[in-house]
């Protein structure tokens, strides 16, 4: 199988639109025809329903979809394990989701890079409902989320709780007297949101929705406002009086768990990250789990 016809193939499902794959394929749209037309002709199905101005996929390529993803996916990990670098004896894919990256992993990759300089890494931002598919495949080794996924397969291990303080750009304001500030909803994961509905009725309907806590720092400062933000991240603008502790406002926890399969054949490698990520973990969340 050509695998060109099958990036194609997922350019095509993401664009929706010839045109706009060959684009981003950097190719012509009559190449992007003709490596469907191919695909088709192998499978012996039609992948789209080829409608005026609406592309849509067929069961059989709703089908195709997830093996697709899945075969390109095993493909690039074997390229990189065959090509790794003479000086690496290992190569580690590590996913995360969004804010596990900006307020942990970012700083965390080069405390293991500098632990393990044999070791290669491949990392990568992962949407949640990404993160269990790649597990299940290893084609991902480690991922750090805030919600562990449920799958019996995989082996999750929760290693520190991170603080969310609600703060806001004026001081003296109650949790109940935000409205014409502005409240910012952060997406913390499923468990936050249930959380969040329970206890937080009362604060005011968001002027923005957001699932990066840097977004909604920037949008803060610059144009004011209300949001539940990692302590840590947090505590410098508060020392510095730019932000303000919200009075009364509920507590609200999130843990991160590290997740990887178990029948993984790097498990030794995974387990002794786990525990690196725990040291420096503490770095920004002071209720550190105790290993």
């Amino acid at each position: 199988m050509d695998t060109d016809l099958l990036k194609t193939f997922i350019e095509v499902c993401n664009t929706r639109h010839f045109g706009k794959a060959a684009e981003n394929l950097y190719v012509t749209q009559a190449a992007v025809s003709s490596r469907i037309r191919q695909l088709e002709s192998r499978l012996g199905v039609e992948l789209f329903s080829r409608l005026r101005n609406n592309l849509k996929l067929t069961p059989a390529g709703e089908r195709l979809l997830p093996h697709a993803e899945a075969v390109l996916t095993t493909w690039q990990r074997a390229f990189q394990e065959v090509a790794i670098h003479h000086q690496q004896s290992m190569q580690l894919a590590l996913g995360g989701s969004p804010n596990v990256w900006d307020l942990m992993l970012q700083n965390s990759l080069y405390e293991l890079k500098k632990s393990k300089p044999e070791l290669g890494l491949r990392a990568e931002v992962l949407s949640h409902s990404i993160v269990a598919r790649q597990l299940m495949e290893r084609s991902l080794d480690l991922a750090l989320v805030f919600d562990a996924p449920k799958v019996e397969e995989l082996i999750s291990t929760r290693i520190l709780q991170m603080p969310l303080e609600l703060v806001a750009t004026q001081a003296n304001r109650h949790a109940n007297d935000l409205e014409d500030l502005g409240y910012i909803m952060l997406d913390w994961g499923t468990l936050f949101s249930l959380q969040h509905a329970k206890t937080c009725a009362h604060l005011p309907a968001p002027s923005l929705h957001t699932n990066l806590a840097r977004v909604a720092l920037d949008y803060m400062l610059q144009a004011g406002g209300a949001a539940y933000l990692p302590a840590t991240l947090a505590a410098p603008y508060i020392e510095q009086g730019t932000l303000f502790k919200v009075e009364d406002a509920p507590e609200m926890n999130r843990d991160v768990f590290a997740c990887y399969h178990q029948d993984n054949d790097k498990k030794a490698l995974i387990e002794e990250v786990i525990q690196l990520f725990k040291q420096t973990g503490s770095q920004i969340a002071p209720s550190l789990l105790p290993e």
